[in-house]
């Protein structure tokens, strides 16, 4: 079978591991502090605060920018659920805007549509790790006074118009196992601001700055020394495994562009995709699905139901519909793209499209 995602680990990680276990400082300690100044300078942001998950960081930025009851944030529906139940989390409402048609990430023409006298902030989803359309967005932001928190949880090492992704307003990103890069989970914030980047410490650690002495309420959402450790080789790697996730990408879409009923990805202009997802849009979703599945090829559907439709959703009064997004999650599917897929793996990926099409 050729997986859908791999988490790309060798002997380097596993030696950096064996290190932090040796050193008898396993919680969140030095290694945790040079994991987030490394990243905070690839990132191009002056802070980051590593936590133990990618929904954590989404919670955490949050929090530390203050929104909380009686305040909405407009964000995507087309995404993982917990870009919008982090909203919730904070007692916030979440507000969703229809997504483009070619990027799948959302729409700022539509955001413009849902800004409110409650907004307080923006929270456009780098999908698939494809940039948002960040010009627009941060201009909305300006111009209404509102928070920007990027979800760069599938965005590592992206860029738009030469700046990274997360360095726009203030970053999130997840360090699960199928992302780019991984520490096995964990997340983090990224932030320019260093009042948003101090309370975000505090959070994650029951409120507090220093032992026993809690200031806010705050929880346990700390990483650990050892995912550190992991992350810390995974960064050094991470433009070498974009390289090749990008190469795979072209691949795919040379050897598929002629191929009727399917849809590539685009790259706009002045971006930079880093592919943690190739997803196409294709005629018999689910039918090529479980065709290629025949021919042993993993697949994924990122994502079946739009969050305003979940049952929860649906239980908190979201009626509304947004086309885009619909029409999306019944067409896309995501093709392996990872590092670890071959020359080989990609020739049988193409040959078995084209053999269903035709």
């Amino acid at each position: 079978m050729i997986p859908i995602a791999t988490p790309q680990l060798n002997q380097e990680e596993i030696d950096a591991v064996t290190e932090v276990l040796r050193s008898g400082m396993i919680a969140q300690g030095p290694g945790v502090e040079e994991f987030e100044r490394a990243f905070a300078e690839y990132t191009g942001s002056e802070y980051a605060v590593a936590v133990n998950s990618g929904t954590a960081a989404l919670q955490t930025a949050l929090l530390a920018h203050g929104i909380g009851k009686g305040d909405e944030v407009i964000t995507s529906p087309f995404t993982f659920i917990a870009t919008g139940n982090s909203v919730l989390y904070t007692g916030a409402k979440p507000v969703f805007a229809d997504i483009e048609t070619e990027t799948y990430n959302i729409d700022p023409a539509d955001i413009q549509e849902k800004i409110s006298p409650k907004t307080r902030a923006l929270l456009p989803v780098h999908l698939y790790g494809h940039p948002a359309e960040m010009k627009a967005i941060r201009e909305l932001a300006e111009d209404h006074d509102l928070t920007l928190i990027e979800d760069a949880c599938q965005a590592h090492g992206a860029s738009y118009f030469g700046k990274k992704v997360g360095a726009f307003g203030s970053g999130t990103f997840s360090f699960y196992p199928t992302k780019n890069m991984t520490t096995g989970e964990g997340g983090m914030l990224t932030t320019g601001d260093r009042e948003v980047a101090e309370r975000a410490k505090m959070i994650r650690a029951h409120g507090s700055k220093q032992r026993y002495l809690h200031e806010m309420v705050g929880y346990n959402l700390r990483m650990t020394d050892i995912a550190a450790a992991i992350g810390l080789v995974q960064l050094k790697k991470l433009d070498g495994f974009n390289t090749a996730r990008q190469k795979n990408a072209g691949i795919l879409s040379e050897g598929l562009k002629a191929v009727d009923g399917v849809r590539l990805p685009v790259i706009r202009n002045g971006c930079t995709h880093v592919f943690h997802q190739y997803t196409i849009r294709a005629e018999k979703r689910d039918e090529l699905a479980a065709f290629l599945r025949e021919r042993e090829i993993g697949t994924g559907i990122h994502y079946p139901i739009p969050i305003h439709t979940q049952p929860l959703y649906r239980e908190l009064g979201y009626g509304d519909s947004h086309p885009e997004a619909e029409k999306a999650a019944e067409e896309v599917l995501s093709l392996p793209v990872h590092p670890g897929v071959s020359e080989a793996d990609l020739e049988q990926i193409i040959a078995a499209i084209k053999d269903f099409y035709k």
